[in-house]
């Protein structure tokens, strides 16, 4: 959805209320769990946070605060929203003069532990109101080999039906967002 600009906070809502009955855009739901499928743009990223437990500590709330989406140009609603499957979110993007609503539904939470790493997060796939069609993976990690701490995402993506003109803008702002996306963890890890 366009606007020239941002919705009201009740409009997000209906929204989002909207998007409950609908169903992901894409088929292959839950492949960041695994490898991405074929016939996607696939980005990772990833950053060194730190090392050690405090900073593992800052890493995971910063993922359930959704910190990672603390960029000036886009909205995350809502911040508050739980990390389980099934909970939908609004993706508020400003591009030049029009803002964006994309919607998507958490999919999976990781919580692994074994004696070599620890790794919190969470992936969320687009429904049908969404630019493009995929998923993305936020996870942080501690590798206790080296005591580093890591935030990585996941994506995968590719234009939906209406958005395959404005896709090279689209591919930008991905970059964009990963970029901002680890900046915004390293503020709130590296306070």
């Amino acid at each position: 959805m366009l606007s020239f600009k941002p919705w009201s906070d009740s409009k997000v809502r209906d929204f989002l209320s909207s998007q409950s009955r609908s169903t992901f855009s894409y088929p292959e739901v839950g492949a960041t769990a695994g490898g991405p499928p074929p016939r996607y743009d696939v980005d990772r990223t990833r950053v060194r946070l730190g090392e050690g437990a405090a900073t593992w500590g800052l890493a995971v709330e910063a993922v359930r605060m959704w910190q990672m989406f603390n960029i000036p140009w886009l909205r995350l609603c809502w911040a508050n929203s739980p990390r389980r499957p099934g909970t939908d979110v609004a993706v508020m993007v400003h591009c030049l003069c029009l803002w964006s609503l994309n919607a998507c539904r958490i999919m999976y939470v990781v919580e692994d532990e074994s004696p070599a790493q620890m790794r919190y997060g969470f992936a969320y796939g687009t429904l049908r109101e969404h630019a493009v069609q995929g998923e993305e993976r936020f996870t942080v990690e501690w590798n206790r080999a080296d005591d580093a701490v890591w935030y990585e995402i996941l994506a995968f993506s590719r234009p939906s039906r209406l958005a395959k003109f404005g896709y090279p803008l689209s591919r930008l702002l991905q970059r964009r967002f990963a970029l901002g996306s680890k900046t915004a963890m390293l503020s709130a890890v590296c306070r």
